[in-house]
């Protein structure tokens, strides 16, 4: 059984993570929140003691770190006898992180793939550019990986490997995300500025008939009347996920779409079109030396200021279609999430919220050995049941519509 936690990240997702480790510090023990900037770890503690978190009385130790160094994070590690590793800092400091957890033996979870500052949108599949690189030597010296622990991807790859041994013959996974929330901002992003736009200015990619699929970003709409939120409009875009699920489930035609409304749209678009979105440098007339999308950044607000005023809904969900004892079948398997609920709880919105509670799972299931597998896995590769279970006790209660009707999932 592994016991204690390193928090490596201090932004929106990291308070949610921090919060709900305190509420199962029972299961996981001692916890340690490091970031570059000390004050917002300590801040974070400040909210789990304001807001009584803590299941076991404990103090959560705050430390500074430059999480790219390798051999400070190890000594980190070590420092704090940790051996769970919950990674939530920038998704630029992935590779980093992960190395300092395989040299020092211990597990290593993360929610979304590793970035490259010089690349946006490499060719598929991505995993295979970064973390897949490490699977070897994740599985000769015995090191848990789990990949991708949020909720898409995370949450959405066990919906879908669940959802496949419903149906004896699957043809679709198409993975719906759905913010239905209102900010009251006029422009602003719901996690990390550029970790957001660079998702959305590259190739889409996706995976149809067995093969990959390239378009741009807004070419291919979908409108779909969905639980809780209603009839939404969303457009199909690359997402991680789907370069892990592609491989390891064998279904034909596996799409992820994201919900966006017309007023980010034509913000998108201008900022886009005017270069302001690019990660490449330019220089001022002054001569100095700027990355546009880091300027754009630094203008727009933090995410995490702005849980207190966000109102409504997401719906997160998969819809898997094809063949069960030769008749067609359709299935939703999904979570709403309520940003109010959110930020009253860990005072944090809903994206953050449904994007930190599964890396809590994650690392509760690593904690009593269900899901150390002592290898590099995405979550598809390990059992959805006792992931559903744990998440539907932390706030993310899962649901299945289908013809029987729309109810709990639970086993």
């Amino acid at each position: 059984m592994k016991k204690n936690v390193l928090i490596i990240g201090a932004g929106g997702v990291a308070q949610v993570v921090a919060h709900k480790c305190a509420q199962n510090n029972d299961v996981l023990g001692n916890i340690a929140i490091a970031s570059r900037t000390l004050s917002k770890c300590q801040n974070i503690v400040k909210d789990i003691e304001a807001r009584n978190s803590l299941k076991v009385p404990a103090t959560i130790n705050c430390y500074s770190l430059d999480a790219f160094d390798i051999e400070q994070t190890k000594a980190l590690i070590q420092e704090t006898n940790s051996q769970i590793v919950i990674n939530v800092a920038q998704s630029f400091q992935n590779m980093p992180i992960l190395e300092a957890c395989i040299q020092t033996g211990v597990a290593y979870i993360d929610t979304a793939i590793a970035e490259d500052p010089e690349k946006v949108c490499p060719t598929p599949p991505w995993y295979a550019h970064y973390e897949w690189k490490r699977l070897d030597r994740c599985k000769e010296n015995s090191v848990t990986a789990i990949l991708g622990a949020g909720f898409d991807p995370g949450v959405v790859n066990a919906y879908a490997s669940y959802g496949v041994t419903l149906f004896d013959e699957v043809e679709s996974i198409d993975i719906i995300d759905i913010n239905a929330g209102n900010h009251g901002k006029y422009f602003a992003t719901n996690f990390d500025p550029e970790i957001n736009f660079r998702e959305f200015t590259g190739v889409v990619y996706s995976w149809q008939n067995s093969q990959w699929q390239t378009n741009q970003m807004f070419e291919v709409k979908r409108t779909d009347d969905l639980p809780v939120v209603g009839v939404q409009n969303s457009y199909l875009t690359g997402h991680e996920e789907v370069h892990s699920l592609a491989k390891h489930l064998g279904v034909p035609n596996i799409r992820f779409w994201m919900g966006f409304g017309d007023h980010y749209i034509n913000v998108f678009n201008v900022l886009k079109n005017l270069g302001l979105l690019s990660e490449k440098p330019v220089k001022t007339a002054e001569g100095v030396e700027i990355v546009p999308l880091k300027v754009v950044k630094a203008c727009l607000p933090d995410p995490s200021s702005l849980a207190p005023n966000y109102t409504g809904y997401t719906c997160i969900g998969n819809l898997i279609k094809g063949k069960k004892d030769g008749k067609d079948k359709e299935i939703f398997i999904y979570n709403t999430a309520s940003h109010e609920d959110s930020f009253a709880e860990v005072g944090s919105q809903g994206i953050s919220y449904t994007a930190g509670v599964p890396a809590v799972a994650a690392a509760m299931l690593v904690a009593t050995g269900e899901w150390d597998c002592l290898e590099m896995r995405n979550i598809e590769q390990l059992d959805p049941k006792p992931y559903i279970n744990l998440l539907n006790k932390m706030g993310l209660p899962n649901r299945i519509k289908d013809e029987d009707g729309d109810r709990e999932l639970a086993f």
